[in-house]
């Protein structure tokens, strides 16, 4: 990713005084509306094979093979104006690593918690596996819960204790598999586990980088390559104790990007200079592509791989829809189109749990829904629904005091 000569590489403060970006919000809100809608197309037959996974050992994705990388880059184009408005208000470096290092062991407790539950003995648990997962998310919420200020602390709490104790009970008495019954453990990290590790490294490099491009866009290139080696079977042994979701470099290397383009991002909106701006992003979005088709003839372009080309095309992807999206939203005004959706924008994790939910009533009051809604165009239909009427629902939640913040 290029550094313009134009722009400043001295450490600034430039963004902590930048409004809140809608277009950030809004490309977070319609990943995450795209994200509930592939994981509902399991339940639909007879719908075009593009967009679901593509197999593992496949060269090729499909349209939901976009969706994780899309909002891996969105996570890091969040993170520049986190960090500035947290220094802002007085945050000091060790301040702010605490504060990412407990955001991250909150995705990965969430994580495992849910990859358990795919893998639950129900008979030997005691607990049918949608009962197990709303109870996590429920144990979540009390957690993580933006309690109103009207709420007592005692309320408060009590709230996260019982969460903290139901998590720790659900924990101990779980069993997996089916032949040879398992102990609660980590199986993988699952998507939010994986998100935690791609945001504690790509954080605590933005937090230690100060707003310097340089440092930014050698980390970004630094991931990059460390995707390659990784490929190449290059990454020594002796690194293999860190998580492959950070020492495997294409993660991580997704969010890198974000923070790049972020940083690029805010020091263009400061100049005023959104036409520059414009054509640097399709610049460096060609580059990327041109990566993509480079790296794809050694390792193929595959997510379940995590390979190069998928990091640099899925990139690219991101980088225009933002583009786009910031010249409609913020720069057209055009923001209220999105009105339904915003909440998935900004109240993502609660939005991701809300199928959890629907997904467990409806297996506890054993509701099969017709045939005719889960095939073919009506059924890719009844998917878009539904994940809109998540986006809804959380921010009627919002509005009942219901609110996660990590």
């Amino acid at each position: 990713m290029p550094q313009p000569e134009t722009l400043r590489t001295q450490p600034t403060t430039i963004a902590a005084a930048s409004p809140r970006v809608t277009a950030i919000d809004l490309l977070r809100a319609l990943t995450m509306v795209l994200m509930i809608f592939v994981n509902d197309l399991w339940s639909l037959t007879n719908i075009p094979a593009w967009l679901e996974h593509v197999p593992a050992n496949v060269d090729g994705i499909g349209l939901a093979d976009t969706v994780f990388p899309a909002f891996l880059f969105i996570v890091g184009m969040s993170l520049p104006h986190a960090i500035n408005a947290r220094r802002k208000k007085g945050d000091t470096t060790i301040t702010l690593v605490g504060h990412v290092v407990s955001r991250s062991i909150a995705l990965l407790v969430m994580g495992v918690f849910l990859v358990n539950g795919e893998s639950i003995n129900e008979a030997a648990t005691g607990i049918q596996r949608g009962g197990w997962n709303s109870l996590a998310c429920l144990s979540f919420i009390l957690i993580w819960n933006v309690y109103p200020k009207t709420v007592s602390n005692w309320v408060v709490n009590a709230g996260k204790a019982v969460g903290i104790l139901v998590l720790v009970g659900m924990a101990f008495l779980y069993r997996g598999g089916d032949e040879t019954l398992t102990r609660f453990e980590t199986h993988w990290w699952g998507i939010l586990g994986l998100i935690g590790w791609s945001y504690l490294a790509a954080a605590l490099v933005t937090v230690f980088a100060h707003n310097r491009l340089p440092v930014l866009v050698l980390a970004w290139i630094g991931f990059a390559l460390l995707s390659m080696a990784d490929q190449a079977g290059l990454v020594p042994a002796a690194i293999h104790f860190i998580p492959g979701a950070i020492s495997g470099g294409t993660l991580v290397g997704l969010t890198m990007g974000g923070v790049v383009i972020s940083t690029l991002f805010q020091r263009y909106r400061e100049q005023g200079a959104n036409q520059r701006m414009t054509l640097v992003f399709v610049l460096i979005s060609a580059g990327l592509l041109g990566l993509a088709l480079y790296t794809r003839q050694f390792w193929g372009l595959s997510k379940l791989g995590a390979t190069p080309a998928w990091l640099f095309l899925c990139s690219a992807f991101t980088l225009l829809a933002f583009t786009a999206l910031y010249w409609l939203t913020d720069v057209g005004g055009k923001a209220n189109w999105f009105a339904l959706i915003k909440p998935a924008g900004t109240d993502t994790l609660l939005c991701y749990l809300l199928p959890y939910f629907a997904y467990a009533l409806m297996s506890f009051l054993d509701v099969e829904l017709p045939e005719a809604i889960l095939t073919g165009g009506v059924g890719l239909l009844k998917s878009l629904l539904f994940a809109v009427l998540c986006a809804w629902m959380t921010g009627l939640l919002n509005g009942l005091g219901v609110r996660l913040k990590l």
